[in-house]
């Protein structure tokens, strides 16, 4: 896999797999949103005004989404420092997981109690999944549009402060600047683009 980063089709394919993993994510876990994290505050607060099940699962993706990140770019990182296929490794690492959770929800769904720990520990499984998609593409394939919609922001916070935890070598780019920028403009700007399909209805 060399040249995958190289070729149209690869983010293509990602994109693809974003789509559906998140959609049928969504149907089957009550409105979680796998890939789109930032899209679970809006879910959150109808299931909260609604008292339908899945809070815990929207309450928990975005934290596991942004510890996964992080890892995902420090990982990254120790491999290239060891001349190890970094992209290749994440790309393995992403596919057993769709595999995993695709066997929890065959095994367990349909999910009648979106609370239920096996719904939430597939549901998280699929949103570990979607992390290191994000954080693979943005770090190995920052050329490429992106393959998942609105989480950009919070993937780019996340893998600067990978960085400032264990900074890859060579030239970097303005981390500290960047992620106070970033930081400040995710939660504010973020929100609003969520809500506002929700808005017009």
């Amino acid at each position: 896999m060399a040249t995958v980063e190289t070729k149209a089709t690869f983010p293509l394919l990602l994109s693809l797999n974003a789509g559906y993993v998140d959609t049928t994510g969504f149907l089957a876990l009550s409105g979680l949103f796998s890939a789109h994290v930032t899209g679970n505050f809006v879910t959150l607060g109808a299931s909260l005004a609604l008292g339908t099940s899945g809070a815990i699962a929207k309450m928990l993706a975005l934290p596991i989404f942004g510890i996964v990140v992080i890892g995902t770019r420090l990982l990254s990182t120790w491999l290239a420092e060891r001349q190890q296929p970094a992209l290749d490794t994440l790309l393995v690492l992403q596919v057993l997981l769709l595999v995993t959770g695709a066997v929890l929800a065959m095994q367990f769904g349909p999910f009648r109690d979106a609370d239920s720990w096996q719904a939430v520990l597939t549901g998280m499984v699929l949103v570990v999944a979607m992390a290191t998609q994000n954080a693979f593409h943005r770090v190995h394939l920052g050329s490429a549009p992106p393959s998942t919609i609105m989480t950009g922001t919070t993937t780019q916070v996340m893998i600067d402060l990978g960085d400032r935890i264990y900074a890859p070598k060579g030239p970097g780019a303005q981390v500290s600047s960047r992620l106070l920028r970033m930081s400040t403009t995710s939660s504010s700007v973020g929100t609003v683009i969520d809500v506002f399909p929700y808005t017009r209805q």
